[in-house]
């Protein structure tokens, strides 16, 4: 007798439907998975067996081959589980169901029989294709519910579900609520900083425009804290943007409660992170990394300096094209990685490059300079000098303009971009940025010679343009870029000479 259940598996972030099939045949006993399971997939056959027999359902003692279709795509994890338990009863005649609905399976089984959760269930559902209703975990329910178009069938138990496929009982009333993740009520505030006119206006500038930001300065200067304020300048996701990091998150494991994420994401890994760690991958379960979990959103690299050097150039690819392609012998990849990248770096080790404080060897500096990479820094369209703030602005009263009213600039700033096609500035192809702005002959010649004393790389020179361009659109201007626009660009593109201790000039 062959059975065949409908499920799915994830690999990255991109599910992939897999038609369980089950066959009961004459032979010894035996039970045998093919088509590519991993190790966690291969030891479903003892849960199956034990969920089973505590659910007072019968293990047929026989010959069991389960083929999990199709054979040539690798399935990972223990998703597959309830799929092949309900395939094994099918199969050995122990259910005969009644109605004609298509369902799904998806869920880890317990030796007792419970059914648990199992991450990357929106991927995976999106995967299932034409069913009519989806069984999962109790505590999957709410994040499957968020595709909204299809019926889902939360249940605790293996013996819950052969009852309600049977007829013998309703399925489990469960309330499925539907939850938005919403960040704390008190986020941290741009008023709360102060001083740092040219930092404040390069977070605006690199929030409206998608624009990556570094900045350098000594400890305690403030770049973390600016830092830390650039998720509240951001609008919240759209209906598909949420659910596509949502998705992220869901496969990666992390997923708060099954909620919606609303918010653009902030990542802020340490600088111990490995190259795993940092852009996702693994011998075969590909799981997002921290640049995927902060799709959508900013991810945050302090203390730069400090980050392997391997590291930090595995960001490169992801930084222009916007997605990582991982490649494995037998799987491949892509994994969502446009996000905006703010990281602040001392300039030597100690922080205090050019003082009297400074006692960092000629050979410790070198070392520090090299972990970050010439074609690293000129992925930066912004690189600014944080200096620590003065004592009379540190101790004023006076409070500075607030994230709400910059936000605001951002959001209309943003809204242009989309009106043009894409989502920031940032995202707009060179060979387009013609038909958005034009140079004034100043404003050309001052690029010009940026070019020709090597500070502008061909790839800057496009960089600069849009930058000029995001700074017109925040004062709402009619994309005609004049020379004070691109200077201003150019001023917050400092170099900075890997060779004299990190410094970026005045």
């Amino acid at each position: 007798m062959i059975a065949v259940v409908a499920s799915a598996s994830v690999c990255g972030v991109a599910g992939s439907r897999v038609s369980v099939e089950v066959h009961v045949g004459s032979g010894l006993p035996s039970y045998t998975i093919v088509g590519l399971p991993d190790a966690a997939c291969r030891e479903s056959r003892d849960r199956v067996r034990a969920a089973l027999l505590t659910s007072d359902l019968v293990f047929p003692n026989t010959r069991l081959t389960i083929n999990l279709a199709p054979s040539e795509v690798p399935k990972l994890g223990t998703g597959l589980d309830l799929a092949m338990a309900i395939g094994v009863v099918l199969a050995s005649k122990q259910l005969e169901i009644p109605d004609s609905v298509t369902r799904g399976f998806l869920g880890e089984l317990g030796l007792d029989g419970a059914v648990r959760p199992v991450r990357g269930v929106l991927p995976m559902l999106s995967a299932l294709g034409a069913v009519d209703e989806v069984v999962v975990a109790v505590d999957n329910a709410a994040e499957a519910s968020l595709l909204g178009h299809l019926k889902v069938r939360p249940v605790r138990t293996l013996r819950e579900v052969v009852d309600a496929l049977g007829g013998k009982a309703p399925w489990p009333d469960v309330d499925i609520r539907k939850r938005e993740h919403r960040p704390p009520t008190r986020n941290a505030d741009l008023a709360e900083v102060h001083g740092q006119p040219l930092a404040r206006l390069a977070l605006e500038v690199a929030a409206a425009g998608g624009h990556h930001l570094l900045m350098v300065g000594p400890p305690g200067a403030g770049k973390t804290m600016l830092a830390e304020r650039v998720p509240g300048l951001l609008d919240d996701l759209t209906d598909s943007e949420a659910l596509e990091v949502t998705s992220v998150h869901s496969s990666a494991g992390v997923l708060d409660d099954g909620q919606l994420i609303r918010r653009p994401p902030f990542r802020s890994p340490h600088h111990t992170a490995s190259m795993v760690a940092m852009v996702g991958g693994g011998s075969r379960s590909l799981r997002p990394g921290e640049i995927s979990l902060a799709h959508g959103g900013v991810l945050f690299l302090d203390e730069l300096g400090e980050f392997p050097a391997h590291v930090l150039d595995a960001l490169r690819q992801p930084l222009e094209q916007g997605v990582v392609r991982i490649n494995r012998a037998n799987v491949n990849a892509s994994l969502p990685a446009r996000m905006l990248l703010i990281a602040a770096m001392n300039p030597c080790p100690c922080g205090h490059a050019g003082t009297a404080a400074c006692g960092c060897s000629d050979h410790s500096i070198a070392r520090y300079a090299r972990r970050v990479s010439g074609p690293l820094l000129d992925r930066f369209d912004l690189r600014i000098r944080v200096r620590p703030t003065p004592r009379v602005e540190l101790t004023s009263a006076q409070a500075s303009e607030s994230t709400s009213s910059v936000a605001e600039r951002v959001a209309a700033a943003r809204r242009r971009a989309v009106e043009r096609g894409v989502p920031t500035v940032s995202e707009i192809p060179v060979a387009e940025l013609h038909r958005f702005c034009s140079l004034d002959p100043e404003a050309s010649d001052l690029v010009d010679d940026a070019i020709d004393r090597g500070m502008l790389s061909g790839r800057g020179w496009g960089r600069i343009r849009r930058v000029a361009l995001t700074l017109d659109d925040l004062r709402q201007g009619d994309g005609r870029i004049d020379g004070g626009l691109v200077a201003q660009a150019l001023a917050m593109r400092a170099p900075i000479d890997l060779s004299n201790r990190l410094s970026v000039p005045a």
